[in-house]
């Protein structure tokens, strides 16, 4: 099987530093991408298709919508694609940090359907990964948004959302944007925010952030 993937970078944090870089990876039918996760690893998650993962030489995994994938630091990696459809991944590649905790050495899954549901105000998440789940130095979750608009708030960390269904709006900073599926967004640190839904169905996200916490941790926007 050739290494007939499309990597495609879809947004990148840094402006000069080391940040988070979000990349669709898209494996066709028959085809295999293989390599190896950046100094600070990375976090995968499956959009579509199925296939498999291998550490390297090891034996393979299957993997399905809704797998999450942590690879640490310089982890080696081959992925192929199966099905009849291409295999679809999101990947999330972090900032290496100078005296990080090390994680096991080889990849690990997480299947979503297998995770808590957490509740915070009407907003329902599950995490894939996070520090004492797999991954000490981001986490990655997947939220559902009803419809309607939360206040504004703000996070102590790093984030960059991908919009898996659904539709509605971002107001932050000085203007709103609007979000569809495959819409990607980045909240720095301490961004006043706020996601709503402004259709009839739930609006699905994908979050990843650095460093790791809980999705819940965030500080509500000052009123005027």
């Amino acid at each position: 099987m050739a290494d007939g993937a499309v990597v495609t970078t879809v947004l990148d944090t840094g402006a000069g530093r080391d940040g988070l870089v979000r990349r669709l990876v898209e494996v066709p039918p028959g085809s295999q991408h293989e390599g190896a996760a950046g100094p600070g690893g990375e976090l995968w998650f499956v959009i579509a298709g199925a296939g498999r993962l291998s550490p390297g030489a090891g034996p393979a995994r299957p993997v399905r919508p809704d797998t999450g994938v942590w690879l640490p630091p310089g982890v080696g990696y081959r992925v192929s694609a199966d099905g009849p459809d291409a295999l679809r991944l999101d990947s999330v590649s972090l900032p290496a940090m100078a005296g990080a905790p090390h994680d096991a050495a080889g990849p690990r899954l997480s299947e979503l359907g297998d995770r808590p549901v957490e509740v915070t105000g009407d907003r329902r998440f599950r995490v894939l990964f996070g520090p004492g789940n797999g991954c000490s130095a981001a986490t990655q979750f997947v939220g559902e948004i009803p419809p309607g608009r939360a206040p504004e708030h703000s996070h102590p960390y790093d984030e960059v959302v991908l919009v898996l269904e659904g539709e509605g709006v971002l107001h932050a900073g000085t203007g709103d944007r609007q979000l569809a599926p495959g819409s990607c967004v980045h909240l720095p640190p301490g961004q006043p925010h706020c996601l709503e839904n402004t259709g009839r169905d739930t609006l699905r996200v994908l979050g990843v952030f650095h460093p790791g916490g809980s999705p819940a941790s965030k500080q509500q926007a000052p009123t005027a």
